[in-house]
């Protein structure tokens, strides 16, 4: 039984005509860059957050790259995020100008500890991007209370949370904006590179479409200095198809998941823990043990792949050096880091396919 990580091609074989047909329409059209698709899956995608706008982008990480511009966020300013998530979510502070100032994590939800953000509030603060890390939401409430004092913006980093809920309400719509990728591993993922900027602020919406179009509206009119940050037509229409399916897809995944639950009960394997505010999505299944390499070798052996997500944190990566953090700044991200490990968890894995894995796991 081999069982990769995830499994792209499942997915398209289950939807295949549909995507081909929507694919076919682009090309026949002519028309690939900003088009009737791409409005269609903004006005599509904005109705499913709960929001008034949503702006297609280029990347996940271009969204959040022009969420902190658009917002005039930059140069001698500072914005608070978490040490546990992928380099894109650091990058988009540093490449908007702006300096990067870490806080720890909850050690149950893996998410930032809103504890600790107020300690790292200063007068060059502007902003907070909480990550909804794996699909968990972060605790939203107490993190906008925070940023209502001192008058900061938020920004949700929700590439890995599509569909996800903060008590009953969708991710995306909970900060002043919200940042989905659609690379083709999440839960909704596009053929390539693409990513989205939902918001219900006009403004701010009309000034990322201006950034992400080299600063114009007409063709030949460039109001402002911009980017060429653009979802193209084929990767909008696609993810108009697979939209319809999300809600499906994330059922799957939540039966998997506590599927998974059910089979590693009464192990020392600590379990991802879905917080009582929150309706985890599963984009990352990811369990914690001290044995962590053993266990992997043990279903590498049995062609059963798993990844780490992530196992070295932000900043004790060469890059961000010039931050001056050090080992121990972060212990719990620290920790945590080193006992854990991600399963195959998308909606096309069989109960079958669960409990072997499981089995594999807790069995010496």
């Amino acid at each position: 039984m081999q069982i990769p990580l995830v499994d792209l091609k499942a997915q398209y074989l289950s939807i295949k005509e549909e995507i081909d047909n929507a694919i076919k329409e682009v090309i026949e059209s002519s028309s690939f860059i900003l088009g009737e698709k791409l409005e269609k899956f903004e006005r599509e995608f904005a109705e499913f957050c709960g929001v008034r706008f949503a702006v297609g982008t280029s990347s996940g990480t271009t969204a959040l790259h022009l969420a902190l511009l658009g917002l005039g966020i930059g140069k001698n300013d500072e914005v608070i995020t978490v040490p546990n998530t992928f380099i894109a979510t650091a990058e988009a502070i540093s490449h908007s100008g702006a300096g990067v100032r870490f806080v720890d994590i909850n050690e149950r939800s893996y998410t930032i500890d809103v504890e600790k953000i107020e300690s790292a509030v200063n007068e060059r603060t502007r902003a907070i991007i909480p990550v909804h890390l794996y699909g968990q939401p972060a605790d939203m409430n107490p993190i906008s209370e925070i940023a209502g004092k001192y008058n900061l913006k938020v920004i949700e980093d929700a590439a890995q949370a599509h569909n996800g809920e903060y008590k009953n309400r969708r991710v995306g719509s909970l900060g002043d904006e919200g940042c989905f990728s659609f690379f083709p591993g999440k839960n909704l993922g596009a053929y390539g590179d693409a990513g989205i900027v939902v918001t219900n602020d006009e403004d701010v919406a009309e000034n990322i479409k201006l950034l992400r179009n080299h600063g114009r509206k007409e063709k030949n009119t460039h109001i402002i200095e911009g980017y060429n940050y653009r979802m193209d037509e084929i990767q909008a229409a696609i993810l108009s198809v697979k939209l319809k399916y999300l809600n499906d897809w994330t059922n799957k995944r939540r039966n998997n998941a506590h599927l998974y639950n059910d089979f590693l009960s009464g192990s020392e394997i600590i379990i991802p823990e879905e917080m009582s505010y929150a309706k985890h999505v599963y984009h990352i299944y990811a369990i914690r043990t001290k044995n962590r390499n053993e266990i992997r070798e043990k279903l590498k052996k049995n062609n059963i792949s798993t990844g780490i997500h992530y196992p070295v944190p932000l900043h004790l990566q060469p890059s961000y050096k010039y931050l001056n953090y050090k080992r121990g700044d972060f212990p719990i991200t620290e920790n945590i880091s080193e006992e854990i490990f991600s399963l195959p968890i998308y909606p096309e894995l069989t109960e079958k396919q669960i409990k072997f894995i499981s089995e594999l796991i807790i069995n010496p």
